[in-house]
């Protein structure tokens, strides 16, 4: 059970707010971030909404450090911004994340120069752009939504031992090997993730884009694997169905994680979308 005394209690908040435009949505969210049994700290999230280009545009990022909490901590501080200023956001969305993230990865691995210990971090992000929804993912971080309670995988994890991965590695004269689990050069457990300059170029910050509409999108949730390592995306969305208040929902899942054994850091964004 996690406690409010805990030195190390979980770390949530939220808030509400409306996206202007032709397709006007009305949404609250919330977040939670907990060390969990790990030592250290290498989780860390982004919400905000800003405008760009005279639209409103929500962000939301849960990036799931390793080797150290600085790259998780870059995405944090950049990744949005980058985007958001990306001379073609608003009117091609998907190429602009595509090249931001390659870029941002690219500027991060320039600062790195010098550092002795490799590091790297997932990203699994959630733009809310009018009517849309983009969600782009790099590594096995998850983003899920529940349409009419049901899951609806958003995102598909970045792992060493899927076909596609496994194959896109071998081309670029990388390999896998089982050491507990499956890893990249015997090392790394995620087949995409930003900075791990040591692995490049097998593991890449290339994201893969789903898009969805809002419509029919009850709530999606951003996680990264210490939650999702304990729950199904079915057991995620069935435990919120009756949870109408964001942060209550992310503290929810956290607190279950836990409860489930999860040994990791453990971070959760819900976006809850009012139907009204």
């Amino acid at each position: 059970m996690i406690s409010s005394r805990d030195p190390h209690a979980l770390f949530s908040g939220g808030g509400i707010s409306f996206l202007t435009g032709s397709r006007a949505a009305k949404f609250s969210y919330g977040y939670s971030s907990f060390k969990g049994k790990r030592p250290s700290m290498e989780d860390f999230y982004e919400t905000r909404i800003s405008e760009v280009d005279g639209q409103m545009v929500a962000f939301f990022g849960v990036f799931d450090g390793h080797g150290g909490s600085r790259t998780a901590e870059y995405l944090k501080n950049n990744l949005f911004k980058n985007l958001s200023t990306h001379p073609d956001f608003i009117k091609d969305t998907k190429t602009a994340i595509v090249e931001t993230f390659k870029q941002t990865d690219a500027d991060y691995l320039n600062e790195e120069k010098g550092q002795q210990k490799d590091a790297g971090s997932t990203a699994s992000t959630a733009v809310l752009l009018g009517g849309r929804l983009l969600v782009a993912n790099v590594g096995d971080s998850r983003v899920v939504a529940s349409r009419a309670g049901l899951a609806v995988p958003l995102s598909i994890d970045h792992k060493p031992d899927r076909s596609d991965e496994r194959l896109r590695i071998e081309d670029a004269g990388g390999f896998i090997i089982w050491a507990g689990t499956w890893r990249v050069g015997g090392v790394l457990a995620v087949s995409r993730a930003f900075g791990d300059k040591l692995l490049k170029p097998y593991v890449v910050a290339e994201p893969e884009i789903q898009e969805e509409e809002i419509d029919g999108v009850d709530f999606i949730i951003i996680a990264s694997d210490g939650l999702w390592n304990v729950l199904s995306n079915e057991d995620a969305v069935a435990l919120l169905q009756q949870v109408t208040d964001a942060e209550a929902a992310a503290r929810k899942l956290i607190k279950e994680a836990y409860a489930r054994g999860s040994s990791d850091n453990i971070t959760c964004v819900v976006v809850r979308f009012d139907s009204s």
